[in-house]
């Protein structure tokens, strides 16, 4: 008989009410994958969009989550570069290979990195998507640079605070936009230019940028043409977020990105974070056994950073 695991599921689309802890075989790693035992695993605007059928997933029953810190328990034929006992974090396949809300996951092997021993788990299980999003938008597709300047939208987001001290290690100027409120926590992450985006147009005020990440609902990414030079470039990271953007006309770029698992750009993270140069805001950290609470938090739109489950 296999042994079994415990995990959230719902067999419905629908409010966080759908979640439920189930029993379900545990999982093998097969050739060139890695049994993990979950520790934390972060929750994301994503995990409820799709909870409630707004997503990539179609029909349920299945297990939420991407993010993920934990210890190797076994590993598939031919793995060299993790052992039983390692301390691992990293992003599973998005959007179809999620699972971690759950006490197993089984990933390709160079889906994780070590963690740092500097961090705990609920801080490595926050990192992973919206870090590795921040640096594909930033590093691999817009090559942010030192001395250039990045606006970053709803900077103190799950996205976007990361986005800012990602930035920031890269030598650049970063502006941001988020409610009055949060602009202490802005300034102690690194934003050079808060922008109160309730009472200030940003597209009047903010000129001269090279760098967009537009991570916002509605048209902040066809108004954030008017802040960027020429030759500047526009980064979303949501399915028609450059919906009435003429980059040509701008003459800018313009690319939509879906974050994927990357074992560099982990690594980097990893090292970011051992240094103290990258960390997550912890909003809340919720038992796995309450994911609809943490859902529910999730939803009021309140969130400063991310929610965390954790796994006994």
């Amino acid at each position: 008989m296999p042994e079994r695991m415990r995990a959230v599921s719902q067999d419905v689309v629908g409010g966080p009410d759908v979640l439920k802890v189930i029993e379900t075989d545990k999982p093998e790693p097969g050739p060139t994958e890695v049994l993990v035992r979950v520790r934390a695993a972060g929750l994301n605007p994503t995990d409820w969009k799709q909870r409630a059928g707004h997503g990539f997933l179609g029909d349920p029953p299945f297990v939420l989550g991407w993010d993920v810190s934990g210890v190797v328990e076994a590993v598939g034929f031919g793995v060299t570069l993790h052992k039983p006992g390692d301390e691992v974090f990293g992003m599973l396949r998005y959007p179809f290979g999620g699972g971690s809300h759950a006490e197993y996951v089984v990933a390709p092997s160079r889906t994780f990195v070590r963690k740092p021993a500097s961090i705990d788990h609920v801080q490595a299980g926050a990192l992973p998507l919206v870090g590795l999003t921040a640096w594909q938008a930033l590093v691999d597709t817009a090559d942010v640079r030192a001395g250039q300047r990045v606006l970053v939208h709803a900077a103190a987001g799950g996205v976007g605070h990361l986005a800012v001290q990602i930035a920031k290690a890269r030598g650049a100027y970063v502006i941001g936009t988020a409610s009055a409120p949060k602009h202490e926590f802005l300034r102690g992450i690194g934003v050079d230019e808060p922008v109160d985006y309730r009472e200030v147009d940003f597209a009047e005020t903010v000129r001269d940028v090279d760098v967009v990440l537009e991570t916002m609902a509605g048209d902040y990414g066809a108004r954030s043409l008017r802040t960027l030079k020429r030759g500047g470039t526009l980064v979303s990271i949501r399915p028609g977020g450059l919906d009435g953007v003429d980059a040509a006309a701008a003459g800018v770029r313009a690319e939509t990105l879906l974050v994927e698992p990357d074992f560099a750009a982990m690594t980097e993270l990893a090292a970011l974070a051992d240094a103290g140069r990258l960390r997550a805001e912890i909003d809340t950290v919720v038992p796995l056994e309450e994911a609809a609470k943490a859902h529910e938090r999730g939803e009021t739109g309140r969130v400063s950073g991310k929610i965390v489950l954790t796994v006994d």
